[in-house]
């Protein structure tokens, strides 16, 4: 097996974007197109769920279409159709699962069923060749901030996660507060420039002393009665904010979170020894935080792996990468797979 070039299909769709990607021997990127729906969900200022999966309905066949039209590959030519089934929001989820495992049926080609967080993991290491592991992973994003114990690709045990809001949830909320255009968090990161993250002591939730989770909802909630008066019972002082006074809150919170991400991560290095961060998720792309992690990783002699910019949100090259390593150690799921909008090992 190992002779011979595995090219996996991966799919995925458990938020608000379309993607399909075919990925050979889990590094080499074929094809990876995307079909954003920022557009359907910006006048809620969320994702909502049932639109996305309506969308997800419209744009899966075609988005596989072109993945192997622009790759010059074959269905013949896969080995395996792997698909991101966990977690996210199930209806959403439930288009991209079935996609796959009708092609699978029709094609009796191996289903290979990816956790979604898992595979935000390996979008650090889809142009990485050299060896990372033992590694902390830290995946923040709109649904998830979590700490992983990393061995090998498959070898992941989580060390802690948000117990509310997750970091890239606290940027969307906050851009709403501020009445910034959605999505949130690169509008609060180009506000952010414009202001002083030392302007505003916003609070920084630690937890226990040595806990390695998050909470993020007490700052978004520091952030409202900034504007809204304490329990909310003065004025909206958003509309009269000048440029500058919006910028400056948005570079407080922005640092505040990231004070929380950084501190964590190295507390979760120092645990297990570990002299390697990666890390990935949409909020990853997030500049400030990019090179803040690296000044402090360097201060302490850890190498800092970021993914690329373009895998930081969803994308399928992930998933079909992570498919790769499930593929040569045989872990293929039934066609019976069902999504869950829960983690799943």
């Amino acid at each position: 097996m190992t002779n011979k070039t595995i090219t996996i299909l991966g799919i995925e769709s458990s938020c608000d974007e379309t993607a399909a990607s075919i990925v050979v021997d889990g590094h080499k990127v074929l094809c990876s197109p995307i079909a954003s729906q920022i557009d359907l969900h910006q006048k809620y200022g969320g994702v909502v769920p049932e639109i996305a999966a309506r969308a997800h309905i419209e744009n899966i066949i075609p988005i596989i279409r072109e993945t192997f039209e622009s790759s010059a590959i074959t269905k013949d030519q896969i080995d395996a159709v792997a698909v991101a089934h966990c977690p996210g929001l199930t209806p959403a989820l439930l288009i991209g699962v079935t996609a796959a495992k009708a092609l699978a049926w029709s094609w009796q080609k191996p289903l290979i069923a990816i956790n979604h967080i898992h595979a935000h993991i390996q979008s650090v290491l889809l142009e990485q060749m050299q060896e990372v592991f033992p590694a902390v992973a830290m995946v923040v994003s709109g649904g998830h901030t979590s700490l992983y114990d990393c061995r090998n690709p498959l070898e992941l045990s989580l060390m802690g996660q948000t117990l509310d809001d997750a970091a890239g949830e606290a940027f969307d909320k906050v851009a709403a507060i501020l009445k910034l255009p959605y999505p949130g968090g690169p509008s609060i990161e180009k506000l952010a420039k414009d202001g002083d993250p030392k302007a505003i002591q916003f609070p920084r939730t630690w937890l226990s002393k040595e806990s390695l989770d998050f909470s993020f909802s007490g700052i978004k909630t520091a952030v409202l009665y900034h504007c809204r008066g304490q329990n909310m019972l003065g004025d909206n002082r958003v509309e009269t904010m000048s440029h500058q006074e919006k910028a400056d809150i948005a570079a407080s919170f922005q640092q505040a979170v990231i004070d929380v991400l950084i501190k964590k991560t190295l507390r979760a290095t120092d645990k297990i020894n570990a002299k390697t961060v990666l890390m990935g998720g949409g909020v990853a792309a997030n500049s400030t935080l990019r090179d803040a992690l690296q000044v402090a990783c360097e201060k302490q002699g850890i190498q800092l792996i970021v993914a690329p910019k373009k895998y930081c949100t969803d994308n399928a090259a992930m998933v079909a990468s992570l498919g790769y390593h499930k593929f040569i150690e045989g872990q293929f799921a039934e066609l019976s797979l069902e999504p869950s909008s829960f983690h799943v090992a």
